[in-house]
């Protein structure tokens, strides 16, 4: 392995020399050749005004680009030379195009009075869809859809724009003609009326109720949370309302329902690398989002800029103006680099036959993504929030596991540990230790019972909760003692994928995060291209990252 290590280094060094010194006078050409032309933006009707208010500013600041507008229509082909600037979700987006960017956001919020009495219980349990449906097209009053509430009625309000009533109309799944609310013209009117109102509920762009300073939201109002999971709380993880950043990375992390906001995208058939392209591209991304407020949409959160104006960096290094160093002919660079190649793969081979036999089998593994798509979830079973399921059968006993979602995070597991039949077990209780490797995670049990028998085959083959988690990989039967109470708080399969959604948004903000905060810990931390997670992400991270894990999504849990 050592010897196909220092091979590959060397070889990528030789590699990087040869080009560096011979493709000088080619990379020069190929600047000459993109130098000046003309940028073509192409809006979609709905942001023809943005578009035309960001060429605008953006020609005075620098008034030798050169940039024209046209609007889409369903006529407009798709060319490599021209950047697409549109609302229109993914899924309707051409194949034709390979890349795009978030350059802002659409976002379509219910708003309260900060006096509102009951402030406490709402910021704690949150509103979801059904709520809120209930309340536009009934009039229903806090009491039916806040627990603990008093009986005291919701005014609704709205800005009178198709737009906001589309989408409150899509999350609530209800008719946009049977929203009962009171309609302003302006959002100003909206929010004098709420002033004077505290106890109702008003929907806008989150662009009309930002203040000044852009840090807070305007004054006496609050964002209503959102529960998106709808468990009857608000988790740690849907919190975040405290601010217009908070809210708008929540939007891009997918905390927030989709059904409510939309994206601004910048599109191309590949990724743009003609310089007056990258530099409008950049400016959006900084002095750009000052125009958006003006046109109803909300700015990019401040790590949503990092990432794209990371992304629009050009991997290869231009050469410096005046650099007349020759270069080799092509002919005789792709020579060397196809001997190279050919040694590398020889070298590639001898090294394989070596490390074979320092492998075992049993460390070789394929790397895939992970998604909601790739998890397992049969129905008929009930499943819990601890990342177990439960399920019961015709002699009375119910047979309990953990799920797919764990499994495919931790990898192939080495050990564990049972509880002894005949042991008492409450919810919540911790019941069974998954091992890998030494790292280990402790899961709660989803429903309290008497254990009645354990799966002994774990103990010499624990990877079957990993080959089969729902069959063979069963952990226990129990006879339960509470199972009519607490199976209703468990997940159907419905509402347990839609719940994994969130879990996988949560995963990915714990795991970038934490890398953030502790490199060491993450050094084999994978991403794949787009954010996808990597299948058996937990598996080679560090002890302290399990114990991180256990605190943040199975002890939080139970």
């Amino acid at each position: 392995m050592k010897t196909f290590l220092a091979t590959f280094f060397t070889l990528s060094l030789l590699l990087h020399s040869i080009a560096g010194f011979g493709f000088v006078v080619s990379d020069k050409q190929a600047g000459e050749q993109t130098k000046a032309t003309s940028l073509q933006l192409v809006s979609s009707p709905e942001l023809l005004n943005l578009t035309s208010d960001w060429v605008a500013n953006f020609k005075n600041q620098h008034p030798d680009k050169d940039i024209t507008i046209r609007t889409m229509t369903s006529e407009t082909a798709l060319t490599e030379d021209q950047l697409y600037l549109t609302t229109h979700q993914p899924q309707v987006i051409p194949e034709e195009i390979s890349w795009k960017m978030i350059i802002g956001h659409d976002i379509i919020v219910p708003i309260i009075h900060s006096n509102n009495p009951l402030i406490q219980a709402i910021q704690q349990q949150g509103i979801h869809a059904e709520d809120l449906a209930q309340l536009i097209v009934e009039h229903s009053n806090w009491s039916q859809v806040l627990e603990g509430a008093p009986s005291q009625s919701a005014q609704i309000y709205l800005v009178d724009q198709e737009q906001i009533r589309a989408k409150l109309a899509s999350y609530t799944q209800v008719s946009p003609a049977d929203i009962q609310a009171t309609a302003f013209s302006s959002a100003a009117e909206l929010l004098a009326a709420m002033q004077q109102d505290v106890k109702a509920i008003g929907f806008c762009k989150l662009a009309d109720v930002i203040a000044s300073n852009n840090t807070t939201f305007a004054s006496n109002i609050c964002i209503l949370p959102i529960d998106k999971n709808r468990n009857g709380r608000l988790d740690r993880f849907e919190n975040i309302y405290q601010s217009p950043e908070a809210l708008t990375r929540g939007v891009w992390l997918g905390k927030y329902p989709r059904e409510l906001s939309t994206e601004i995208y910048a599109m191309a058939v590949s990724k743009p690398d003609q310089q007056n392209a990258l530099d409008f591209l950049s400016w959006v991304n900084n002095n750009g989002q000052e125009l958006l407020a003006a046109s109803g949409y909300s700015y990019l959160s401040s790590r949503e800029k990092t990432a794209n104006i990371e992304a629009l960096i050009q991997p290869n290094a231009q050469p410096t103006p005046g650099n007349n160093t020759p270069g080799l002919p092509l002919g005789w660079i792709l020579a060397a680099a196809l001997v190279l190649v050919l040694f590398f793969v020889y070298r590639l081979i001898h090294s394989k036959q070596e490390d074979l036999a320092e492998i075992g089998s049993d460390d070789i593994e394929i790397t895939t993504a992970m998604n909601e798509d790739a998890i397992e979830a049969p129905a008929g079973l009930f499943y819990d929030k601890t990342h177990t399921w439960a399920f019961m059968e015709r002699d009375g006993l119910v047979k309990i596991g953990i799920d797919d979602f764990l499994q495919h995070l931790t990898g192939p597991l080495t050990q564990v540990k049972l509880k002894e039949p005949g042991t008492e077990i409450r919810k919540g209780e911790k019941i069974l230790t998954i091992i890998r490797e030494g790292k280990q995670l402790e899961i709660h049990s989803p429903v309290s019972g008497v254990i009645k028998a354990q799966n002994q085959s774990l103990l010499n083959a624990p990877v079957q909760l990993n080959t089969a988690p729902y069959s063979d990989g069963w952990v226990y039967q129990i006879e339960p003692l509470n199972w009519s109470r607490e199976v209703r708080l468990l997940f159907r399969v419905d509402t347990y994928r839609d719940w994994l959604e969130d879990e996988f948004t949560r995963l990915k903000d714990f795991l970038a995060h934490a890398a953030n905060t502790n490199t060491l810990a993450f050094e084999h931390l994978v991403l794949q291209d787009g954010g996808e997670l990597t299948d058996n992400v937990l598996a080679d991270l560090a002890p302290e990252v399990w114990d991180d894990f256990q605190t943040k999504f199975i002890d939080t849990s139970k």
